[in-house]
């Protein structure tokens, strides 16, 4: 009983499906796509911040960010503020002003 001869029409077709699968990202605007939390908390040793799309940092990275069940916007921090004044300088004001009145306090001055 001889054997058919096989086709070589699925293997030009198989080839093709291959590279269309291969060269197509499911998931090309997600920086975390293949990023999955083991086990929440998320305990980091090293900071690999990324920002989320809910606008917040998450400092251990993709794993901390699919913890929050948020997706990650980009890699790096989120900005902060519109251009004016930021916060830390803010922040920078109030505590000058804090050590001033405590010394004020200290030296009888108030």
């Amino acid at each position: 009983m001889p054997f058919p001869k096989p086709s070589l029409l699925p293997f030009p077709l198989l080839l093709l499906l291959l590279f269309v699968f291969s060269t197509c990202s499911y998931a090309a605007d997600d920086p975390c796509a293949v990023a999955t939390a083991a086990s929440c908390p998320v305990t980091c040793f090293r900071t690999d911040p990324v920002c989320g799309e809910d606008g917040n940092t998450y400092w251990c990275g993709c794993a901390e960010a699919a913890c929050s069940a948020v997706r990650v916007a980009r890699r790096g921090f989120c900005e902060v503020g519109n251009g004016g004044v930021s916060g830390q300088a803010l922040l920078l004001v109030h505590i000058v002003w804090l050590f001033v009145l405590g010394f004020s306090v200290v030296l009888g001055l108030l």
